[in-house]
């Protein structure tokens, strides 16, 4: 399915997102095409974004902290044709940030996003470095280790279980594996160099492993030798610990008004 930035609004809205299109702030592809690592005819379309909801559904009694949709069924996995949405309000975003979560991450550094209006770029887009801690990369690490462990059968599989398709064919669910070492390339990343690169620079050798071309055993010594530098590179690095969660505050409050004021202005 090949996507451009431009349509991302109308698959939102006909997602059945229940407020305006003005209200959506900021909109990505997200997934493996994200990550530079998308098997043509197997990855649906992954739509991430943030929206800023009215005042009357923040203040009132029916707040939007989120709204998740997808078009495929609930016990299957997503074919190549299906289309999942997943917004946040900035308020829930920035609750997520604080706690570093890697998926929330990438909002920040996601390539050819989509903006309705300049609220994003102005008072988060422009401000990246300090929406990111060492939280943020304890949880690349918990994540990656929860994928290995799906691998080794140590975890449950998620909501739809492994691939049998991929087992079948490779021995292994590859998907899972491109999965553990993505996330260690990115947490090594964002503590040396305080950023996540997306597409992912390596995004070849993660096509190479989801391509069945590393065995699980090679695999794994990529992951074992990519946690060990990245639990060297936490020790010393210079990130703080969390997000400043006053600054976070100011800087979300600051941008509810500023997009208020400019909707109020255009509507009259």
């Amino acid at each position: 399915m090949d996507t451009q930035p431009d349509d991302l609004v109308k698959h939102v809205i006909d997602a059945g997102f229940p407020l305006k299109a003005a209200s959506l702030i900021h909109l990505f592809i997200g997934g493996s095409q994200l990550h530079g690592a998308k098997v043509t005819g197997y990855d649906d379309l992954d739509i991430y974004g943030c929206y800023i909801e009215p005042p009357e559904r923040i203040l009132g009694v029916m707040p939007l902290d989120h709204y998740v949709w997808s078009s495929g069924s609930a016990t299957e996995k997503n074919t190549a044709d299906d289309v999942d949405v997943t917004t946040y309000s900035l308020h829930r975003w920035g609750e997520l940030i604080r706690k570093g979560n890697p998926a929330i991450l990438h909002c920040l550094f996601a390539a050819n996003a989509l903006s309705s209006s300049d609220t994003w770029e102005r008072f988060v887009g422009s401000r990246r470095e300090q929406l990111i801690s060492k939280r943020a990369a304890m949880q690349y690490l918990g994540f990656a280790a929860s994928q290995r462990m799906r691998l080794t059968g140590e975890r449950g599989m998620g909501r739809h279980g492994q691939r049998p398709d991929l087992i079948e064919k490779y021995g292994f669910d590859v998907k899972f594996a491109m999965h553990y070492v993505r996330l260690l390339g990115e947490c090594r990343e964002l503590l040396r160099e305080h950023k996540v690169t997306l597409p992912r620079p390596e995004k070849e050798l993660l096509i190479n492993i989801r391509t069945g071309k590393y065995s699980q055993d090679q695999v794994f010594e990529l992951g074992d030798d990519l946690t060990r530098e990245c639990e060297q590179l936490l020790v010393s690095s210079d990130l703080p610990e969390t997000v400043n969660s006053e600054l976070l505050s100011q800087q979300i409050s600051d941008a509810y008004q500023y997009h208020w004021k400019n909707m109020a202005m255009l509507h009259g």
